[in-house]
């Protein structure tokens, strides 16, 4: 009964896109009074929408294996908690996802964007019905949520394993308000320039939805990242996985076109940039869409294995790419008499601060998508990992470091170095703590001194901006100290982290040269969907003090699958982390043990990133 609710309502919400389109062209030339039929519609079409996603909850919290992607992604012995994040854990349920929260949102931007003009208000609602009806369509046709399927099974196929954790079953929402949150950039972007009013207020107001997708976005990510950590036994908090650059490339994108707006609040500058950041960032989210569901990239993360969604998408996103590409060369106009600028001022420092972001963007895009053409056109496989990227970007995160350091000290449209000195003198200190810090460590010094001054420099400058501005500015300082926190706490981490590998038997030790590892003994326990094999290690470190880590192996029932659980020991400074997997016909068990300095301190610079955010979010008038 869910799943033919569930079913009807996505039919008559798309029914009422329709309903939409159609007031909306005929209350277009009324530039006097906006035609509440559209608002009443979209509200409409919004409950509807969570009227079919309820359906789909329900359906999988009753295990209703009538319904197909409730018998593909469900099982009657996973834990509730799982049924209901099952819901979007899937491709399907996933899209219906993103559809609620298109819908949702174009509500809340016709109830706050009353004081804009009308125009603007419908052609950005007719804009965003484009996407949403390609939504429906891509739901009902390919990817249909509620496909009944008989005779009805007893038992589902179940929910892979690795997916079932809290990290997850958030994440996904996070990201989607992030990659939707850019489509209402992406059609107010649209609907301003074919009014040619990219203006100060418009600015201002398109502001507040880049700071809420951008926040989530930094969110999503960080939950990605945390999850991929614990959850993968890699021990790391990025790896240059596809699916992990696919949500990267839009946060660029959109932290770049945050910059640009700033610059545009104050002086109608950048107007072009705003525009073209505006459009790539709704369009990398729809490519990364496209590449998770087409089955193209191969990553633990991706959805789905089906050509044809993914030629959907295609298709759609090309239709989307033209309409933006028609509307900027035939209705966009800049003001070229307010496009110069001071060369020693904050916009110029914006401006290439932009340019090393495009770059970084471009590096990870073409690390992305390079593989795919090569094995196109020549069937040869390869994987871009982390020496590509270093190669190419470290080199640019020195003086992109030293702009953002010196950027925000700069005045708007003219400036001068004078009062200035502290610069210099913080310079110094980061380079001679640098020297101390590398000096004595194998490793290339010259690179890594001067990155590590650079962080360090930004570190210092942006700690104090605190004692010195106090409120004033108190988003930016949040958000750039935690970026300058970020980059030390990830230089940190690679260069004084530690690994070893080793089969052992239960009883046996490994001797390293500041710890030893016992493995004393196992204990196996039954769980409700599961089998658990805890092993149980005492770490004795150099200086005495003794640490006991219990790494897990779980064996599911249903898919039958073997997962291997870290156990991390966690404090301000360190993260212990092992894991353990059995190796075949053996009595052996493969254990790793890794020492990861500053890993909290990465997870506390990106929340204190999008505390940044939250805070501009709230704080209405900032000097």
């Amino acid at each position: 009964m869910a799943s033919i609710v569930g079913s009807y309502s996505l039919i008559f919400g798309l029914s009422c896109s329709f309903l939409i389109i159609f007031f909306s062209i005929k209350n277009f030339k009324n530039t006097q009074v906006f035609d509440n039929r559209i608002l009443s519609f979209t509200f409409l079409q919004f409950f509807l929408v969570v009227i079919s996603f309820f359906s789909l909850i329900l359906a999988f919290v009753y295990s209703d294996f009538s319904n197909e992607t409730v018998f593909n992604h469900s099982h009657t012995t996973k834990p509730l908690f799982y049924k209901i994040s099952g819901t979007w854990g899937n491709h399907e349920g996933s899209l219906l996802l993103w559809l609620l929260v298109l819908t949702l949102f174009i509500s809340i931007f016709l109830l706050k964007s009353k004081k804009q003009k009308k125009q603007y208000r419908i052609l950005t609602s007719l804009i965003q019905q484009i996407i949403i009806i390609g939504f429906f369509f891509f739901l009902i046709m390919t990817s249909n949520p509620f496909n009944y399927i008989f005779p009805i099974p007893k038992e589902g196929l179940g929910l892979n394993p690795i997916l079932q954790d809290p990290a997850l079953a958030i994440h996904p929402p996070m990201l989607y308000l992030g990659y939707v949150g850019s489509s209402i950039i992406f059609s107010s972007s649209l609907a301003a320039m074919t009014l040619n009013d990219i203006s100060r207020d418009w600015a201002k107001h398109i502001k507040q939805w880049v700071l809420v997708s951008w926040f989530f976005l930094t969110l999503g990510i960080l939950l990605g990242s945390i999850w991929a950590y614990y959850e993968l036994g890699w021990g790391g908090f990025w790896f240059w996985d596809p699916v992990e650059n696919v949500s990267l490339m839009p946060w660029l994108a959109l932290t770049t076109l945050l910059h640009c707006i700033l610059v545009l609040e104050k002086k109608l500058f950048l107007t072009s940039w705003v525009v073209i950041l505006s459009i790539a960032t709704f369009t990398l989210s729809m490519s990364g869409t496209f590449l998770v569901r087409s089955g193209i990239l191969n990553s633990v993360h991706t959805f789905a294995n089906d050509p044809e969604r993914g030629l959907f998408i295609l298709i759609f996103l090309f239709c989307l790419i033209f309409l933006s590409l028609f509307i900027f060369f035939f209705f966009f106009k800049t003001d070229k008499n307010n496009n110069s600028l001071f060369w020693l001022s904050k916009e110029t420092a914006i401006l290439v601060n932009n340019w090393f972001m495009v770059y970084f963007l471009v590096v990870v895009l073409v690390g992305t998508i390079y593989p795919i053409f090569l094995e196109v056109f020549s069937s040869e496989k390869i994987s871009i990992g982390p020496p590509f990227y270093n190669k190419l970007i470290i080199p640019f995160l020195i003086p992109f470091l030293l702009a953002m350091t010196i950027g925000p000290k700069l005045k708007w449209i003219k400036s001068d170095l004078r009062n200035k000195g502290y610069l210099i003198l913080f310079f110094i200190i980061s380079l001679l703590l640098s020297i101390m810090i590398i000096k004595n460590l194998s490793i290339n010094f010259l690179v890594n001194t001067v990155l590590v001054t650079s962080a360090f420099y930004l570190f210092f400058i942006t700690s104090r901006d605190f004692f010195v501005k106090g409120f004033n500015k108190l988003s930016q300082n949040i958000a750039h100290f935690g970026f300058s926190l970020l980059i030390l706490s990830i230089l940190f981490n690679n260069i004084f982290s530690t690994e070893i590998i080793s089969n052992l038997k239960i009883g046996e030790t490994f001797e390293g040269k500041n710890f030893k590892i016992k493995f004393e003994k196992i204990k196996q326990k039954e769980e409700y969907n599961y089998k658990s094999i805890k092993g149980k290690f005492k770490i004795e470190n150099l200086d005495g003090s003794i640490e006991v880590l219990y790494p897990e192996l779980r064996i599911y029932n249903q898919p039958n699958i073997v997962t291997s659980e870290a156990d991390i020991k966690t404090n301000f400074l360190t993260d212990k982390f092992m894991t353990m997997n059995y190796v075949q016909n053996q009595d052996y068990f493969n254990v790793r043990y890794q020492v990861k300095p500053f890993m909290i301190w990465i997870w506390l610079s990106v929340i204190l990133i999008s505390l940044g955010g939250f805070v501009s979010f709230f704080k209405r008038y900032e000097n």
